[in-house]
Parts: C-alpha cells; structure tokens; sequence
C-alpha cells in the first residue's frame, strides 16, 4: 500500500485545528498536510509536528481566505504582482513547515491570455523556488466553477509548456473521476507526472467505499508503477473521522 496521509483540512474537523496532528498520529497516520494554513501560528504547527512526529507533505499557495475566496491568482491576467506576493509569502511559511509538496493553485480564469499568464507565473515560480517541489492540479468544474485548470490534459500541456524539473502534477482520484470518470485510465495516462496523491470517493467526496471508485485497485496501481509519495486522504467524513478510517492499514 502507499504511504498514507491525513488532509487535516478535511479530516479531524470535530477538533480544533491544533489538535488534529495528535489525533491523526494516534489514528495511524505518519504525515499530514494542510491546504491553507496561514491563518494559524507556523511556529506552533511547526511544534506539533515534531511533537508528534509527523511529516508535512503538502500546503497551497495563498490566497489564505481559502473557503469562500478565491481559489488563487495563477492564471488571472492581470494579477501577477499579487500571486507573486502571495507565493513569497508562501515560501516564508514552507521555510518554518517543510512540506514535501506545495500546490499553486491557478483560480478562475480562461482563455489564451490566462493560458499564458500561467505558463509565465509557473515558470516565474520554479525559477523563485528551485529548490521547492511544485505542483498543479485540474479540478473538476462542479467543485470549482471556473477554474482554470480543469482537466489532465491541458495540464500535461501545461507542464511540457513550463518544463522546468521541480514542477509536477498533483493527482486528485476524486477530481479525476469527476472529470474522465475513470480514474485507472486517467492515473494510466497521466501519472508519471505525478509527484502528490490525494483521494476521496466519488461522488460525494465521501470517504472510501462511499461512492464508485475502485480506491484499493487505484492504491495497488500506485504500488505497481511505483509511485514514492504520499496519497493524502482529503474526503468529508460522514462521522467522526476515526469511524471512517477503516480503509486505513494498521
């Protein structure tokens, strides 16, 4: 099986935020991530990872009001100086809480113009950050009305137009299933490419086994082409969130 991680966004949310990384490890996880985290202490998040000896794979680049707000600048013409702020301001916090990942999230957008905004953002990023494992991810549209990145191939386009070695994509099973409804044939096809993982059951975004995803055939898949990273639960639980952990290998 890979090696699973906690989306603490998403699981453990009948708890204060601080304590979800001590929940998480006492379920049987050994990582977590968080996708917007600037609204919290960085030193005190540092703190509980170490505490609990827990590894941090994955954060998004601002905007910080993340839930309801929008969901990035990457690809808006336009606001260029603003998602590079919000990068640096990112790459300040990554410097405290060392994920493994970092997701820039590219925002409502379309067109050739936001295609090239993108393009000349990503490749302004990797070259910001070379040191940093970038990623980006299509969504699908009933999520995320709008948003730019919005399927796996325009972002393999995306990826061959930046080309830089530290930029890489982030597989959502959920979102690929939304999008192709296949996610065997999406993972099939896409990948290689991929540096993160994250699932949920589809539809619903409900944990595994609620919905039509064949999640522990996907996990085999990633143990047989040799995926090395995480796959990050990121699903809504229908109860408390040790009740649903069934799926996860103790």
């Amino acid at each position: 099986m890979p090696k699973f991680a906690a989306n603490l966004t998403f699981l453990f949310t009948e708890l204060p935020f601080m304590e979800r990384f001590k929940a998480a490890k006492q379920a049987g996880f050994d990582a977590v991530e968080v996708l917007s985290p600037y609204d919290a202490s960085a030193q005190e998040m540092r703190h509980e990872l170490i505490r609990h000896d827990l590894s941090f794979v994955l954060m998004n680049v601002p905007p910080p009001n993340y839930t309801g707000g929008d969901r990035g600048f990457a690809a808006v013409p336009g606001l260029e100086d603003r998602f590079r702020r919000d990068f640096d301001r990112a790459m300040r916090f990554a410097d405290i809480l060392k994920p493994r990942v970092i997701h820039i999230m590219a925002g409502k957008a379309e067109g050739a113009e936001a295609n090239a905004t993108y393009i000349e953002n990503l490749k302004w990023a990797a070259a910001r950050a070379p040191k940093r494992r970038l990623t980006i991810e299509p969504i699908n549209p009933i999520d995320m009305p709008g948003y730019f990145l919005n399927g796996f191939d325009l972002a393999a386009e995306i990826l061959d137009a930046v080309a830089p070695p530290n930029l890489h994509l982030q597989f959502d099973a959920y979102h690929a299933q939304m999008l192709t409804g296949d996610v065997a044939g999406a993972w099939a096809k896409h990948g290689h490419r991929a540096a993160h993982v994250q699932f949920a059951d589809a539809p619903g975004r409900g944990g595994p086994g609620s919905g039509k995803i064949d999640l522990e055939g996907f996990f085999a898949a990633l143990d047989a082409d040799g995926y090395e990273g995480y796959a990050s639960a990121e699903y809504t639980p229908q109860a408390e969130t040790r009740e649903t952990l069934g799926w996860l290998p103790r």
